[in-house]
């Protein structure tokens, strides 16, 4: 995610995280108790749930801009991590109209976001089932109160603004909704005729029109954060094709923002292509991004579709969007308090790309930052740690890229951009820490480096 700082605030949110199991396992294989209603993250108990992990979701839509009505079938396939009774799933708003688990009718009910469902036959440990949830409503979007504003599925006059970091996936459809239980998505998406849908992936097979409504399908055949899900709807104007490098591009912007499609589809190609020289193979089928008229004051990384709202994004956006492809994306965090993976490692990539276009040095902006007085603010929050209340802090990506520059110059420059690589490759498509990073670091380098990551991401205070 990266904040529009034109008048903006950063950002503040939610969210820290474990991992997908519950704490407690059965006493025996043969046991069914109930999965948790959390994945297992301390600070935000209810966030995901426990008892499975999911292997793929196909979630299809009936969306009406005019009414803002959405109907939606969201069908989970998971595999059970213990013996089931019943399980949970996120879910924010809406009203349930059937449940089934193996095609069979289950119960359920709600408490607040929890769709807590009972199969008619209890599942198995390690046993792969799947839960069909048919539900219809008017979407109601998220937000904390903070200056992280409104996120999850947005209504706008044309369609809607679908960017749900940190979890608001379950504002249009039920999930496991944490970044710990990642899956591949298929989207039946359909609108009014002369609306247009994007969502993750690639589009499979052509629009389909049938009673004055269009619907298109979408595939994401690699596994992805439910936050990253998008289903963003309007009028758009699109450019189609491929980077020099061969990877399929897509660009669409609204109307208002048309004069951004060339240079987002320009750009984009030539970040995407570039970023695979500094950190390995693109890890997705497509590249490129959404210009939405809705002013939502930041961008959010949608996997293979980074989205901008409401503003004209410039390179280093654009840079920063398409970085977290590998780094948040692709390599992911299993819990939000180190959420400096994704934005110190997407900052740092702004500083990079800046370097590559001969415009300043990284090392001219470490610098500057470093320059700031103790007492100022950035020194007081130590990234290493995000805080759910302020999940977003400039801290956490301003300081998180210092911590990045830091190490440059701790190990050097051919032995830093090679962890990058090793980094992005080792847990291509995977789940990761601080300590794991760390751990590679100090491998790669041969050195003992506790006392540098210690002060730049975990002491309230600036590293000398």
């Amino acid at each position: 995610m990266h904040v529009n700082r034109r008048g903006m605030a950063l950002v503040a949110a939610l969210v820290s995280a474990l991992a997908c199991a519950p704490a407690n396992e059965p006493s025996s294989a043969n046991d069914h108790l109930p999965g948790a209603p959390g994945i297992g993250d301390t600070d935000f108990p209810k966030d995901g749930n426990g008892g499975y992990d999911v292997t793929h979701y196909a979630v299809a839509i009936d969306y009406t801009p005019a009414s803002k009505q959405l109907v939606g079938v969201t069908t989970i396939t998971a595999g059970a991590t213990h013996g089931l009774s019943s399980f949970n799933l996120d879910l924010s708003g809406f009203t349930v109209r059937s449940v089934t688990v193996n095609d069979a009718p289950a119960t359920f009910s709600r408490q607040g976001d929890e769709l807590t469902v009972r199969p008619a036959r209890p599942i198995d440990n390690h046993a792969t089932f799947t839960v069909k949830v048919s539900y219809a409503g008017v979407p109601k979007p998220a937000g904390d109160g903070s200056n992280l504003g409104t996120y999850g599925f947005m209504p706008t006059p044309d369609g809607a603004f679908v960017a749900a970091e940190p979890n608001g996936a379950k504002t249009w459809f039920p999930a496991n909704d944490h970044p710990a239980d990642k899956a591949p998505f298929d989207f039946s998406i359909t609108v009014p005729a002369g609306v247009t849908a994007l969502a993750n992936g690639e589009m499979v097979g052509q629009p389909t029109t049938a009673g004055g409504r269009t619907t298109y399908r979408w595939r994401e055949r690699h596994p992805m954060v439910t936050y990253l899900a998008t289903a963003t709807l309007g009028k758009f104007e699109l450019r189609q094709g491929s980077t020099p490098g061969g990877i399929p591009n897509l660009a669409a912007a609204d109307p208002r923002f048309t004069t951004s499609i060339d240079r987002l589809y320009t750009t984009s190609a030539t970040i995407t292509d570039h970023w695979a020289t500094v950190f390995g193979p693109y890890p997705f089928g497509s590249t490129g991004g959404v210009v939405d008229d809705y002013a939502a004051g930041y961008a959010l990384e949608s996997q293979t579709k980074p989205l901008y709202g409401g503003f004209h994004p410039d390179e280093t956006i654009i840079a920063h969007e398409l970085a977290h492809q590998w780094f948040g994306n692709s390599v992911s965090i299993k819990r939000w308090r180190d959420l400096w993976l994704n934005e110190g490692f997407a900052t740092y990539a702004e500083w990079l790309w800046a370097e590559h276009k001969g415009t300043k040095t990284a090392e001219a902006t470490f610098k500057e930052f470093h320059r700031r007085r103790a007492g100022d603010p950035i020194w007081k929050y130590p990234p290493g740690r995000a805080r759910p209340n302020d999940l977003f802090n400039q801290a956490v990506y301003s300081r998180g890229a210092m911590t990045l520059h830091a190490l440059r110059r701790a190990v050097g420059d051919q032995t830093f951009f090679a962890l990058l690589k090793r980094w992005a490759a080792d847990h291509r498509y995977g789940h990761v820490t601080t300590d794991q990073f760390i751990g590679l670091a100090e491998q790669m380098s041969g050195k003992e480096l506790s006392a540098l990551f210690d002060a730049w991401l975990f002491q309230p205070r600036r590293p000398q």
